[in-house]
């Protein structure tokens, strides 16, 4: 393998999270009488943290009250209708077995961030951090350094595995090496519009790139 550790994106990158958010944001804003947003509207607007999204589907004035029920009602309802990507799952356990060490940085919830963890890939990583009040979330670098600084390893030997420009940023800035995934919440002419260079289409492409 061409690098000694994975550092995975979650949302849109390894775990299918739309539905689950999706139906999060509209429960918020329907305990607060404000109208729904729409799928389209959830997906562009994910890859910032949870802030960023109400932002986009609540108005100024009731984001704050909106945002407050949404972290805990997401936390309590994020695996519904989550599950991994195809071909993703199979693809970590070659890579655990190649001894090539894996680890999660996500803008989401922490405690959302270990609870998927702890669900859907048990043995698989050394490491998952979401945003919390001592993280800064993504695109700043905290996240993918405090995960290499507990690996005991240097950014050179990790890529960073993404599916958003936020992504692209997050690695820029943590000069790490990044490989974008297509098949997550933007499409090809937004990530090659982004400076994407690097994009997998499955899961089996991603791994020939990580070798």
């Amino acid at each position: 393998m061409a690098y000694r550790a994975v550092l995975f994106d979650m949302d849109g990158t390894v775990l299918d999270t739309l539905r689950d958010l999706w139906a999060a944001v509209n429960v918020s804003l329907e305990r607060f009488g404000l109208p729904e947003a729409d799928l389209d509207t959830v997906r562009a607007g994910l890859g910032n943290g949870a802030a960023h999204l109400i932002a986009c589907c609540a108005p100024p004035e009731r984001q704050e009250e909106v945002l407050a029920f949404y972290k805990p009602w997401y936390d309590a309802h994020c695996n519904i209708h989550t599950r991994p990507y195809a071909g993703i799952l199979p693809l970590m356990e070659r890579l655990k077995a190649a001894g090539v060490r894996q680890a999660i940085i996500s803008n989401k919830p922490d405690p959302a961030v270990q609870e998927l963890a702890r669900a859907y890939f048990p043995g698989l990583l050394e490491t998952a951090v979401g945003e919390s009040a001592s993280v800064r979330r993504k695109p700043n670098p905290d996240a993918v350094l405090s995960a290499v600084a507990r690996m005991g390893l240097s950014v050179k030997d990790c890529v960073y595995v993404g599916d958003t420009e936020v992504d692209l940023e997050t690695a820029r800035n943590a000069g790490m090496d990044c490989i974008i995934v297509s098949w997550g919440f933007r499409s090809r002419e937004q990530l090659l519009a982004a400076g994407a260079s690097r994009i997998a289409d499955t899961a089996e492409e991603l791994e020939k790139m990580l070798k």
